[in-house]
């Protein structure tokens, strides 16, 4: 998988959370991902169609890192992953996505963006609907890992 179309995705995640939630992210390493099970606790996963390329990303939080983010943005700790802290992950990835795209579009790559679709649940699946290599990166903070899954045609 190319990096041009990777690199957006990961700059644009450390800057929404570090604008909207004041939380640093660091980078792991990212690998190729070969099966369909979440490594956190609540995703958000996003379409991607244009005339160039065809693709998916999700973002995955632990609970605790997903609570930490809800208080940080809204002043306001729920006890668990409710459906506020799910339509958080929801507006998280589009804007994840929005920035990526924008970034896109200065070097030529125009997509289109589905709405959101948000699984919770020890244990979920995600599931790309497009064919091509999966990539999956972990971010550590103090309060859990976050995990970028991103999937294109080519």
């Amino acid at each position: 998988m190319n990096v041009e179309f990777i690199n957006p995705f990961i700059s644009s995640l450390m800057n929404v959370l570090k604008t909207m939630a004041q939380t640093e992210l660091k980078p792991g390493k990212p690998k190729r991902k070969t099966d369909e099970q979440a490594r956190g606790d609540v995703s958000g996963l996003i379409g991607m169609v244009g005339p160039q390329v065809k693709g998916s990303l999700s973002i995955t939080f632990e609970e605790q890192l997903a609570l930490e983010i809800m208080e940080r943005m809204v002043g306001e700790r729920p006890a668990s992953l409710d459906a506020e802290v799910t339509d958080m992950v929801g507006e998280i990835t589009n804007m994840i996505c929005g920035g990526a795209k924008s970034e896109l579009a200065d070097k030529g790559y125009e997509f289109g963006m589905a709405t959101p679709v948000i699984v919770t649940g020890k244990g979920h699946t995600i599931t790309h609907q497009v064919d091509g290599p999966k990539v999956i990166m972990p971010f550590a903070s103090e309060w859990g890992f976050a995990y970028l899954e991103i999937c294109f045609d080519r």
